[in-house]
């Protein structure tokens, strides 16, 4: 197993189950440019090795992920002519790993933390967890493919209400709402989460990944087309006036705490 390029990124095997944890609890596991990149990296590895059926994303005990980095945000939004932003590789890897992915989520799961789930196959979720995906707070909109798959999941009422006003909603209304699979209490999410990938990687293999796709067909042209036109919109967005000026009072506000 090759290790994770980002230290805040780490992988682990357990058995037949590739674990990937986000690990940066002084920053409630925000993520960075590397970071977007080591996960990217760790579900292509997994995605690679035969001895691997199933992969598990998870946080920390109390938390997820808070989502982008805001001393991040601005610079990621930015690719340079020879690489693709790292954030967008990772979306992209998130759309073409065949193995299912499973989550165990806690705490804060806010902008990317959310929309990733839109890819994993099964979520199991702590009650105490909170979901957001606070885009139009932001000044920008929506990423990893969520304007599409969302509405498709939740109905547009629903994907309207939780995109269009970005407020924070708990994992009950998310399990309502068919985001999460099944929630669970605080001190038994993650061994739970690990139980079920074990369970899943011990079935047949081509059996389940076949299923996955099945499942998923019809997604493979429109999900790359529709991350590349939200990259476009929120690529535009992010460099607005009103965006800009909500990023740095953000930064301001960090700073004289």
């Amino acid at each position: 197993m090759i290790d994770s390029q980002d230290l805040n990124i780490r992988y682990s095997i357990d058995g037949k189950v590739f674990v990937i944890q986000i690990h940066r609890p002084e920053k409630k596991n925000a993520l960075l440019p590397s970071m977007y990149r080591a996960l990217g990296d760790g579900l292509k590895q997994a995605d690679a090795d035969t001895s691997v059926n199933v992969i598990l994303i998870k946080g920390l005990e109390d938390c997820f992920t808070s989502g982008n980095d805001v001393s991040g945000f601005v610079s990621d939004s930015e690719p340079t002519k020879t690489s693709e932003r790292p954030s967008a590789y990772f979306m992209r890897a998130l759309v073409d790993t065949r193995k299912p992915i499973i989550a165990a989520v806690s705490g804060l799961a806010i902008g990317i933390g959310t929309t990733m789930l839109f890819h994993c196959d099964l979520i199991y979720a702590s009650d105490e967890c909170y979901l957001q995906m606070p885009f139009t707070k932001l000044g920008v909109s929506p990423e990893a493919g969520s304007s599409y798959l969302l509405p498709r999941q939740i109905g547009y009422q629903r994907a309207a209400e939780l995109i269009l006003l970005g407020d924070r909603f708990s994992s009950a209304k998310a399990l309502e709402y068919g985001i999460v699979t099944e929630l669970l209490p605080q001190d038994k999410f993650q061994d739970y989460a690990l139980e079920k990938s074990r369970e899943l990687a011990n079935l047949p293999t081509q059996a389940v990944q076949d299923s996955k796709q099945l499942l998923k067909q019809g997604l493979e042209k429109i999900l790359p087309e529709t991350i590349n036109l939200e990259l476009e919109v929120f690529g535009k967005l992010v460099q607005s006036p009103e965006s800009q000026a909500i990023v740095k009072a953000f930064l301001d506000r960090k700073q004289t705490h």
